[in-house]
Parts: C-alpha cells; sequence; structure tokens
C-alpha cells in the first residue's frame, strides 16, 4: 500500500514537472499551453497510481495500459492539416512524452522520469536551434504560383528554379483558359530559396504567388 506521504510526493512531482514542460509550450504559444500539460501530467500519474492500488497484485497494469490509447486521442486533437502542411506534430509527441514521464511517477520512478523530463525539455528549447542550422542548409518549401499561359512559361520557372541551385519536385499543374498553374516542393538553401521567390515576384509572367 502507497503511503499519504509517497503520493503526496508524486503528484507534487507530476506538478512539477509537468509545470515545467508546460511553461516552455506557453512561452511558444502552443495548443497545449501550461494549465494544459500540467492536468495531462496530473492525470496520467493519478491513473498510475489507481492502477497500481486497484489491480494488485496481479493486474497492476489493468488502468495504466488505456493511458497511452487516451493519450492518442488527445494528441490527434492538436494535429491539423493546413493545405499541403501538418502543424501539431511536435505537441502532440510532447503530450504523449509527459504523459510517460507522469506515468513513471506515478509508478514511483522518480530518477528515470526526472531524465526523461530533462531530455524532453532540452530537445524542445536547445534543438530547435541545431534545426535552425540544419534549415538554413537543407530547406524546404513549396511554392505556388498562377501565371500568364504561355508555351514555356512551365520551362521559364524551372529554369529559374535550377539558377537559384535548387533542387525540385513539380506536384501540381492546371492548365485554364488564360492561366496555369503550378506546385513545386522546392529543396535547398534557405537564402536560395528566399532570393528565388524574391525573382518570382519581379517575373512579370506570375500573377499570383503563395510559398
Amino acid at each position: 500500500m502507497i503511503s499519504t506521504n509517497e503520493i503526496l510526493i508524486r503528484f507534487s512531482l507530476a506538478l512539477l514537472w509537468g509545470g515545467m514542460v508546460g511553461a516552455e509550450q506557453e512561452f511558444r504559444g502552443k495548443s497545449a499551453g501550461f494549465r494544459t500539460t500540467i492536468m495531462i501530467s496530473i492525470g496520467a500519474c493519478f491513473f498510475t497510481l489507481m492502477s497500481i492500488t486497484l489491480g494488485a497484485p496481479n493486474s497492476i497494469d489493468r488502468i495504466a495500459a488505456n493511458i497511452v490509447t487516451g493519450i492518442g486521442f488527445l494528441g490527434a486533437g492538436v494535429i491539423f492539416k493546413y493545405e499541403n502542411r501538418v502543424n501539431g506534430i511536435t505537441t502532440a509527441a510532447t503530450i504523449w512524452a509527459v504523459a510517460a514521464v507522469s506515468m513513471g511517477i506515478g509508478a514511483g520512478f522518480y530518477f528515470p522520469s526526472a531524465y526523461a523530463c530533462f531530455l524532453i525539455l532540452f530537445t524542445l528549447v536547445v534543438l530547435p536551434y541545431v534545426e535552425s542550422s540544419i534549415s538554413k542548409i537543407n530547406h524546404f518549401r513549396t511554392v505556388r504560383i498562377a501565371c500568364l499561359q504561355t508555351n514555356d512559361a512551365l520551362k521559364t520557372i524551372e529554369h529559374a528554379i535550377k539558377e537559384s541551385g535548387l533542387k525540385f519536385t513539380l506536384i501540381n499543374e492546371k492548365w485554364d483558359k488564360e492561366m496555369v498553374s503550378f506546385s513545386w516542393r522546392v529543396k535547398g538553401r534557405e537564402k536560395s530559396i528566399k532570393n528565388f521567390i524574391l525573382l518570382l515576384r519581379k517575373n512579370p509572367l506570375v500573377q499570383k504567388l503563395e510559398c
């Protein structure tokens, strides 16, 4: 039987470590912010405690096993797709990781939970700078344009992409009576992509640009 003091310690740690991750998420304006992350942390800890208590001695994972499923549904709620972009995956993964840490706290694994929380914060706070450095060297962007219909419209734009030192894949092509629309997935240095977009803005053929 888990003592009352031990239960209070576990809830307090769930509040503390969930709050630290939640503060980072709130600072970045994520949909799962400070209070949400704390609630997830305390809830996962409580479910784990109940699972250990009610399931003892033979089925201590009876309730805890369903936490992963429940967190999966919660995480799906913060993922959304806008046009060709999917947002919220990192936030969903953070929710999932916080729940895992809280389950560890609820089960009494304090050191592994603390270290896992440290790694989560390290990933969220420090690694974005590494990610940004990688993106400057190898950046991806979806570019959509609508331009006046000419026989060499596609060839002209793709030549400009190559001249900018970028690699590309044509995603979509749509021809109307007077206009033609193209979508490319371009890859290269972030600076080169920005320069290419500036060239497109000055191109008299281009009537509409989305990127």
